[in-house]
């Protein structure tokens, strides 16, 4: 199924949603409140509606979810072997604090593992992507391959990347007990799903996550680190993160 994904038609679908929400960013609007108390905007339903009809109308035959389409029955998707995990606008509360740091989210899944992912930055333009069979690439002017680099342990001086919007007690606690270990710590602030691409293209060296977040916050800058030659594990088991789980919502993690 891969290789008949268009990574470039999926990309400009990406920036047609990203066009549409910088059409909301630039003037006044409303914010509403949904039922888990997270903010909804009209740039959240602009970006879905591009998202899914661009995809549906390249690829009808794959199946989807996205933060702002009615979740189909666990019964019925835990069949899917391939679909789409879309989040419209990935840092809402970064959008509504007009910082720039959020971003357009689609992420190819295959058996429960991102095999391609698209993250695109709308108020700076800059896209990263992440394929199987491709590597990973940051599109700014011109795209070039990222990787990761060292693992952050065998460092001595370590950007750690954390939440603008959600830092915990227990991300302040890692920090700390690095600096126990003797490591020199700088720690990087940003939103949305950024923090996954810094640390695949090296601005970052390690991003704990001790905080919730659902599936779709997450596939599509999982493919772009683990396809630089990083990964995204489960702060409980250290296994990898998967995708369309009953409960959509992901457990603690660390990208590294």
């Amino acid at each position: 199924m891969l290789s008949s994904i268009a990574i470039d038609k999926v990309i400009g679908i990406s920036q047609l949603a990203g066009a549409e929400i910088m059409k909301v960013y630039a003037q006044d609007f409303d914010v509403q409140t949904k039922a888990d108390d997270s903010p909804l905007t009209i740039a959240d339903k602009l970006s879905n509606e591009v998202i899914v009809t661009g995809l549906q109308a390249l690829y009808p035959d794959i199946a989807f979810i996205s933060e702002e389409t009615k979740l189909t029955p666990y019964e019925e998707r835990k069949k899917w072997n391939t679909f789409w995990l879309i989040d419209p606008l990935d840092g809402t509360k970064e959008f509504i604090k007009k910082n720039g740091e959020f971003t357009v989210n689609i992420a190819l899944i295959e058996n429960g593992t991102p095999v391609l992912g698209v993250v695109y930055v709308p108020v700076t333009g800059v896209t990263y992507f992440g394929h199987k069979e491709k590597g990973s690439f940051k599109i700014q002017n011109t795209q070039q391959q990222i990787h990761g680099g060292e693992h952050y342990t065998k460092k001595n001086k370590i950007n750690v990347v954390g939440s603008r919007s959600h830092l915990s007690d227990e991300t302040l606690q890692f920090v700390e007990q690095l600096k126990a270990e003797g490591k020199e710590v700088n720690f990087v602030s940003s939103g949305s799903s950024l923090k996954l691409c810094l640390v695949a293209d090296g601005t970052a060296d390690v991003y704990p996550r001790f905080g919730p977040t659902m599936e779709w916050d997450t596939a599509a800058a999982h493919a772009v680190a683990l396809y630089a030659g990083r990964h995204v594990l489960s702060a409980v088991n250290k296994q990898p993160l998967l995708y369309n789980k009953e409960n959509l919502l992901n457990p603690w993690f660390v990208v590294e």
